[in-house]
C-alpha cells in the first residue's frame, strides 16, 4: 500500500484528472460497504503523533458523506439489503454504512448524525469490548508512547529503551513496536500489552471502559430501528492465528453472548483487524458454518457481483480519518482507485 501523502494525491490526480468518473463504468461495481471506527468531534485532526488517527472521523464528515452518496442517486442500504441486492443486481448502485467494535461516540455522536438523515447502519460488537476486558492494544502502545519520555520494551531477542520526547521519536518507536506486536500469537499479545501499559503507569481497562458502550448503551443503541448490531468475536482476536477450534469458539461465542444480552442473534460479522493475515479461506468457511450469513473484512474493494458466491470475504471502504475530503470520498466510489491498488482484480478472497 502506498503511504497516506502518496495516496491522498493519487486520489486528487483521479479526482481532478476526471480519470476516476472515467473507470466508475469498469471499476464501479454495485457499491460499496464504509467501514468506520470512531466518530466524535476533531476526529483525525491531530497531525502530530496520532498514528491510529485513520481511526476517526468527524460528525460532520459523516453527515457529508451520507449526503454526497444522496445527491449522486446511490441507494443506502442495510448490509443484509446490500447482500439481496448483489445476488440480484439492478441498475442502482449501493452504499451501507459499517462500524467496528462498538465505541460509545457510535451512540453519542454518530447515531444523532444517522437518525437526522435516515440513514440505517451496522455496529459490530465484540463482547469482550462491551465487558471493558479487551486489550485495545493499539490504542495502548499508542497512549504510552505519547505521555512518556521514554519507553522499555521486551520484545523476542532483544530489549529496548527508545526515547519518545519529540513527535519524530514517538513515531519511530511505534514503528519499531507496532508490527512486531501485531504480529504475536494472540493471548502472548494481550499479556505483552497489558504488562506494557502497567509498566508505564497507563491503565488500560480503564481506558477501554471510558470508549467503549456498556450492555445497556448497546441495547439502547439496538432498539433504534436503524441499527443492526453484528458480531466482531468474542476477544477481537485474528482469527487465521488460531486453531480452526479456537476461531469456532471466538464466532459462536460472540454470537451466543450477543443474543444472550440483546435478545437476538446476529447474522452479520466483521473479522478483526480484517486483512488477509488475520483472516483467510478456513475462516470465511467457518464463518458459513457458525451461522453468520455474511461477513465484512478490511480489504479493500468495491462490492461486485461476484461476491454473491463470497458472502463471508466482503470488502470494504475505509471513511479514514486522514482523507476526510469529499472529493477523496468521491474518487473511491467509483471504484477505479481500488482498480489501480487491486491489479485490477475484483475480487480477493484468498
Amino acid at each position: 500500500m502506498p503511504s497516506s501523502s502518496h495516496l491522498a494525491h493519487l486520489l486528487d490526480l483521479l479526482h481532478f484528472s476526471g480519470a476516476a468518473r472515467l473507470g466508475q463504468p469498469l471499476f464501479g461495481g454495485l457499491g460499496a460497504v464504509f467501514m468506520l471506527h470512531h466518530v466524535r468531534p476533531g476526529g483525525g485532526a491531530d497531525t502530530g503523533f496520532a498514528p491510529n488517527r485513520l481511526l476517526e472521523v468527524t460528525p460532520e464528515f459523516l453527515e457529508g458523506v451520507i449526503q454526497l452518496v444522496r445527491r449522486q442517486g446511490l441507494d443506502i442500504l442495510t448490509l443484509t439489503e446490500a447482500l439481496a441486492r448483489i445476488g440480484r443486481p439492478h441498475g442502482r448502485r449501493f452504499v451501507t454504512f459499517t462500524l467496528d467494535d462498538a465505541y460509545r461516540d457510535n451512540l453519542t455522536h454518530a447515531l444523532p448524525v444517522f437518525a437526522r438523515n435516515a440513514c440505517p447502519f451496522t455496529i459490530f460488537a465484540a463482547p469482550a469490548i462491551q465487558d471493558g476486558t479487551c486489550e485495545l492494544w493499539w490504542r495502548g502502545l499508542e497512549y504510552v508512547i505519547r505521555d512518556n519520555p521514554q519507553v522499555r520494551a521486551s520484545l523476542p531477542g532483544q530489549d529496548l529503551l527508545l526515547a519518545t520526547t519529540s513527535d519524530a521519536e514517538r513515531h519511530a518507536a511505534w514503528n519499531a513496536l507496532y508490527w512486531p506486536v501485531r504480529h504475536m500469537p494472540e493471548a502472548g499479545q494481550r499479556r505483552w500489552i497489558r504488562a506494557f501499559c502497567a509498566a508505564h503507569g497507563f491503565d488500560l481497562d480503564a481506558y477501554v471502559k471510558a470508549e467503549a458502550m456498556t450492555w445497556d448503551e448497546l441495547r439502547t443503541i439496538a432498539r433504534h430501528p436503524l441499527c443492526t448490531i453484528g458480531g466482531h468475536t468474542i476477544h477481537h482476536y485474528a482469527v487465521a492465528k488460531l486453531t480452526a477450534d479456537e476461531a469456532m469458539a471466538e464466532l459462536v461465542g460472540c454470537a451466543d453472548r450477543l443474543e444472550q444480552e440483546l435478545g437476538q442473534r446476529p447474522r452479520l460479522l466483521a473479522w478483526p483487524y480484517g486483512d488477509p493475515g488475520s483472516a483467510g479461506p478456513r475462516d470465511f468457511r467457518l464463518a458459513r458454518e457458525a451461522g453468520y450469513e455474511a461477513a465484512v473484512t478490511t480489504r479493500k474493494g468495491m462490492i461486485f457481483a461476484a461476491h454473491a458466491a463470497h458472502p463471508t470475504a466482503l470488502p470494504r471502504l475505509s471513511l479514514s480519518g486522514e482523507f476526510q475530503e469529499l472529493r477523496h470520498v468521491r474518487a473511491l466510489l467509483t471504484g477505479t482507485p481500488f482498480a489501480l491498488l487491486n491489479r485490477f482484480r475484483p475480487l480477493n478472497v484468498t
